[in-house]
């Protein structure tokens, strides 16, 4: 399993790990040997820590870029909340990172959803950020104030990105020193006391720079259950998290730069009831090479350790009857992409990726009775995915033609599952078989540019998604319902296409239009096989199509940027998944809407309001509970106090609307209420 030292503290496990020493210390070093070319009459170098520029085709994909204004002015600081703004984007349930089981925020586009793993690719500057063992995006360890964009790809296949891009890739790209400043820092509080504390402080490093960043949210939380159903145990939605990261970028050569990172993060939450606790933690390491001459390459390479835990109280005695108390993973990968010289008109990517996903889970299931250990369970496995990649792209005066290959070949192995009594007794060891085999992916493109700022394309794509080790060896409850695991899982499978067309006469408007047809053939999903029994199985497919539509307007003072998605979505079953035949998939709206109004009325002053709309959906496969649609108002507003200091106002979920999150059979969750914060930040 992992390579870290591991220790048990107060039922959880804490990550000792030389990684994130051994990469702040890179970073603290990169700048020797640029400051080395101080002294030389040569060239100014100058690095950006950024990736290779994309590529003249990238437009032939449905693709919305989140600027770094909309993601630090979001109404509630959280990443999530600035990827709402491209629509379609959705977890798997409505709650943020504040008041959710981590193991239910998975990521998708598309209403390609259905269950809580992420069918979308999360990278940071390249690196998967999904966890390794579950799936999940840890989004409180991403802060948004450290980022420069995002770039979000909805469908488009796996491609040179990876496997796992089914729903689409949503590429995250840190900021640099020119973007942060000396220092940015942000100090709010709520009227419920909680605090959210955030700065970066970068500087220069010779010819490259360092950046240290870390993050600190905490807050006794809102309560999550309704009124009229606490009880003397219901608790607050309490959260306390924190996350560092350490940055830092050089060049080697005139067109070669180094980047390297480090990121460490925890978070402790509670959700329903007193003791039902969870945390996750992890320590991330990266390193990348960045070369800009005739022959572009990107090497990446990454480590990554994660843990997750978690206590089940029972919703009717109120004592622990499971502690999910450890489960760590590591994920090991990486990605080497070559760009030959092949002409102006050409761009051929050639390359492959690698990754290694290994963990196990450690449980121990107690009497809601007796308050006895009545099992102890210990399962776990490795997947691995090693793909070749090939992609060109040419152009051709006004067209442009993209057309790609991509060959993983995956392995399922070491898989098990062991049970003992409360004496120590097996009671269960199952070992499963181990499987491998070769998977082909296409995609292609052409964007046809007519002119005036408008244009047209097409794309039609395939991907491929390996079940998680959560998927396939974990089972779990959500009192009272019961979700088995299943170690037989195959891969899914996407099939799509889509046609768009782009109007951005200059840099004041731009319009877009998507129309889409997506299918993952074998989605795994967890389908009702009893009364309050489910099972993780492949279906037989789920198909979503629809029409995405965005707008940004810049008047002067005046900005406008909206977007909207209709999805018509439907799971395909047979057998034992034939009662899900033609529903809905769960968690799955049709209508999502938003639109951002802000106002400039001086220099540094940002004052906007954003209001969004979620249609109603269903909490389960079967379409027996549903969440009703839901309509939000948030603002902010940051207005300059004197030279680098700015008072900060949000406020989130301002008309104080009922977001209804889960409802199993009456058990229901609310999402966030009414919050308003004040603070000031820091910029120099």
């Amino acid at each position: 399993m992992s390579q870290s030292r591991r220790s048990e503290t107060r039922g959880h496990t804490v990550i000792r790990s030389p990684i994130f020493a051994s990469t702040a210390s890179l970073a603290a070093v990169l700048a020797a040997p640029a400051a080395a070319r101080e002294s030389d009459d040569g060239p100014v170098i100058v690095v950006t820590g950024e990736g290779l520029a994309e590529t003249p085709a990238a437009p032939a994909y449905d693709v919305q870029v989140i600027e770094r204004e909309t993601l630090v002015s979001t109404s509630s600081g959280r990443i999530e909340d600035a990827l709402a703004a491209v629509p379609g984007f959705q977890q798997f349930r409505r709650s943020d990172s504040r008041s959710a089981n981590p193991s239910a925020q998975g990521a998708t586009l598309r209403a390609l959803g259905g269950n809580a793993t992420s069918r979308a690719l999360m990278l940071l500057d390249g690196v998967p950020m999904a966890d390794p063992f579950f799936g999940f995006i840890p989004f409180s360890a991403l802060a948004p104030e450290r980022l420069a964009a995002i770039r979000v790809t909805r469908g488009g296949g796996s491609g040179p990105f990876g496997a796992g891009a089914l729903a689409g890739t949503i590429e995250l790209q840190s900021a640099g020193i020119d973007t942060l400043g000396t220092l940015d820092a942000q100090l709010l509080a709520n009227e419920r006391g909680e605090t959210e504390a955030s700065a970066s402080v970068a500087s220069r490093l010779g010819a490259g720079f360092g950046v240290i960043s870390g993050r600190w949210d905490r807050g006794k939380g809102f309560f999550t259950t309704p009124v009229g159903d606490r009880v003397p145990a219901t608790a607050r939605a309490a959260f306390d998290g924190y996350s560092l990261q350490v940055r830092g970028v050089a060049p080697l050569t005139e067109t070669i730069e180094l980047q390297a990172r480090g990121l460490i993060f925890e978070d402790d939450r509670t959700l329903r009831f007193e003791g039902a606790d969870s945390r996750i933690e992890g320590q991330d390491a990266s390193l990348r090479l960045i070369g800009r001459g005739a022959w572009e390459f990107d090497v990446l390479g990454y480590v990554q350790a994660r843990n997750f835990a978690n206590r089940v109280i029972s919703s009717t005695r109120f004592v622990p009857v499971l502690d999910q108390r450890n489960t760590p993973s590591t994920g090991i990968g990486g990605k080497i992409e070559v760009r030959p010289p092949t002409g102006e008109r050409n761009v051929l990517r050639l390359g492959l990726d690698y990754r290694r996903s290994d963990g196990e889970l450690f449980e121990t299931a107690i009497s809601a009775f007796s308050g006895e250990v009545s099992a102890r369970r210990n399962a776990g496995g490795t997947t691995t995915d090693l793909g070749l990649f090939v992609e060109n792209d040419l152009t051709l005066g006004g067209l442009t033609l993209t057309g790609g290959a991509r060959l993983d070949r995956y392995t399922i192995r070491n898989g098990f599952f062991t049970e003992r009594d409360s004496s120590g007794a097996i009671q269960i060891d199952d070992r499963f078989a181990d499987r491998a085999g070769w998977e082909a992916s296409f995609r292609a493109g052409a964007l046809y540019r007519l002119g005036g700022g408008a244009s047209l394309r097409a794309a039609a794509y395939t991907g491929l998604r390996l079940p998680t080790l959560n998927e396939l060896y974990r089972p779990f409850v959500v009192f009272p319902v019961v979700t088995q695991a299943n170690a037989a899982l195959e891969n899914e499978r996407l099939e799509g296409f889509e046609v768009g067309i782009d109007f951005a006469p200059s840099d004041r408007i731009a319009l877009g239009l998507t129309a889409f047809d997506n299918r993952v053939k074998d989605a795994v999903a967890n389908v009702t096989i009893a009364e309050n029994l489910r099972q993780r199985r492949n279906i037989d497919a789920v198909r979503a199509r629809g029409i995405e539509a965005n707008a940004k307007l810049s008047l002067g003072k005046v900005s406008f940027d909206g977007g909207l998605a209709y999805t018509d979505a439907e799971a395909r079953g047979s057998g034992a998944a034939a009662a899900l035949d033609g529903n809905r998939p769960a968690q799955t709206p049709r209508w999502v809407a938003g639109a951002t109004l802000s106002w400039r009325p001086a220099q540094d002053w940002l004052l906007s309001a954003t209001l969004r709309q979620v249609g109603a959906q269903f909490e389960d496969d079967l379409e027996t509970d549903l969440l009703p649609a839901a309509t939000t108002l948030g603002a902010f507003a940051q207005v300059p106090l004197c030279q680098g200091i700015s008072l900060v106002l949000r406020g989130e979920n301002l008309t104080d609307e009922t977001i209804v999150t889960r409802d199993q059979g009456g058990s229901i969750d609310l999402g966030a209420p009414r919050t308003v914060w004040a603070g000031v930040r820091l910029g120099f």
